[in-house]
């Protein structure tokens, strides 16, 4: 088998959907030697940050000298960014070595209940990480937590960064219910560590980690001393964020020791692509990258705008979003910070028209030029020129726009790996 016959195999278990509960990732996971048995985790879920806070966690345990391996999702060019170990990339040939592996073992399960894509690479991860002997396992949540494929393991501690809307027509239309689905990564005895702050979810996380005897620690801002570290992710909420990490180092210090100068260097090193990324081209030209896909997101990306270009004009906004997502109060919330606007297609079946967003960004910047376009590459090319350009709306167009700027490698159709679907009944299991 070839590297690009694995991931064709795996492109095509896209279409079992997404079957959101825990009993094929647990069996699947038992035909494959219970991996997870072997490891230790910290398992982290939220609304947004997640991917943030489990790469400073990931940093610091490694400047500590543990061997770390970090499990996250989407990727935004190749599919081996989700398995790493020690931040390196699965190898390709244990990509295929893993398929070849779990085959027979998919060939197990009956009609109708074969293991999705997102089960499949849950344990393929396991796998790897148990066979790469890592000290230590950053685990994101892929959807929710209480029924994510994920969600089969005990962690040394839970992690919920924050609750806010997004997936509401899986995981619910009020924010307490979507608490509900995050909390459910709450183990017994086991601690959680928490920065939500709004007091409808905060109270729906604090009933479980009672009901569960969960000892739970929450974290505020002015816990973190931007004084006393260096942290190069761009943004306040980052600092919530870097918060969250230090307090779940802290609070695993006996288990997994760290030293003052490790959580410095970790921090002051962590790198998160595609999360308000900067990049400047020879000629001086900046691109910032944000995959902000959610209202909260959107507002996160327009108060570091704020923050960090202050007195700079947004000469272009390239903006792509998926229709299953808010895209209109997103659009509301960016469309008055640039001068024209772009708005563009994502590379997916999902991807909202550019024409309705354009309807939007005009109503809500009606000084801007707003033209909606058939491709990132035409909008792109308009931009030319332009000083500050911000591309944004979903981690898909982010990957797309890093590929155009020569910043990662191309993953030759990998980011449609990314694609799933769902019954909304499904998630009530």
């Amino acid at each position: 088998m070839k590297y690009s016959e694995a991931i064709q195999f795996l492109y095509g278990l896209r279409w079992f959907g997404v079957k959101f509960g825990l009993d094929n990732t647990f069996r699947l996971a038992a035909l494959a030697g219970n991996p997870q048995a072997r490891l230790r985790f910290i398992h982290v879920a939220g609304t947004n940050g997640k991917g943030s806070t489990c790469a400073m966690l990931e940093s610091i345990y490694r400047a500590a000298g543990w061997r770390t391996g970090l499990f996250t999702s989407p990727h935004l060019i190749s599919f081996r960014e989700r398995i790493q170990v020690n931040r390196q990339w699965i190898p390709e040939n244990d990509v295929v070595r893993l398929v070849a592996e779990l085959q027979p073992l998919l060939r197990q399960f009956p009609p109708g209940h074969h293991p999705t894509f997102f089960e499949v690479v849950t344990v393929m991860a396991l796998k790897f990480f148990a066979g790469q002997n890592c000290d230590l396992v950053i685990w994101e949540t892929g959807l929710g937590g209480r029924l994510d494929a994920t969600n089969i393991v005990t962690p040394l501690a839970s992690v919920i960064t924050n609750i806010a809307f997004d997936h509401q027509q899986w995981l619910g239309d009020t924010l307490e219910k979507i608490a509900f689905e995050k909390a459910g990564i709450i183990k017994p005895g086991i601690p959680v560590v928490t920065a939500v702050q709004e007091p409808g979810p905060l109270a729906v996380i604090e009933r479980v980690a009672r009901e569960k005897n969960a000892p739970l620690i929450q974290v505020r801002e002015s816990q973190f001393d931007p004084q006393a570290f260096r942290l190069p992710l761009l943004g306040d909420h980052q600092r919530l964020n870097a918060a969250l990490a230090l307090a779940t180092v802290e609070t695993l210090k006996n288990i997994l020791p760290v030293s003052a100068t490790a959580l410095q260097q970790g921090l002051a090193q962590v790198d998160w692509p595609g999360r308000l990324q900067v990049l400047e081209l020879a000629d001086g030209r900046k691109f910032l990258l944000d995959g902000a896909h959610n209202v909260a997101g959107a507002l996160a990306l327009r108060q570091a705008l704020r923050q960090h270009f202050a007195g700079q004009k947004i000469h272009s906004l390239i903006l792509g979003i998926l229709r299953d997502k808010d895209w209109q109060p997103v659009c509301e919330t960016l469309a008055p910070l640039a001068e024209k606007i772009f708005c563009v297609p994502v590379a997916s079946e999902r991807t909202a028209d550019p024409g309705d967003l354009a309807g939007i960004c005009r109503a809500a910047n009606p000084a801007a030029i707003v033209v909606a376009e058939k491709s990132l590459s035409s909008a792109w090319e308009k931009t030319a020129g332009d000083r500050l350009v911000v591309v944004t709306g979903s981690l898909y167009l982010v990957g797309e726009a890093l590929e155009r700027l020569g910043h990662r490698p191309a993953g030759e159709g990998e980011r449609e790996l990314n694609e799933w679907r769902a019954a909304p009944a499904e998630v009530r299991q």
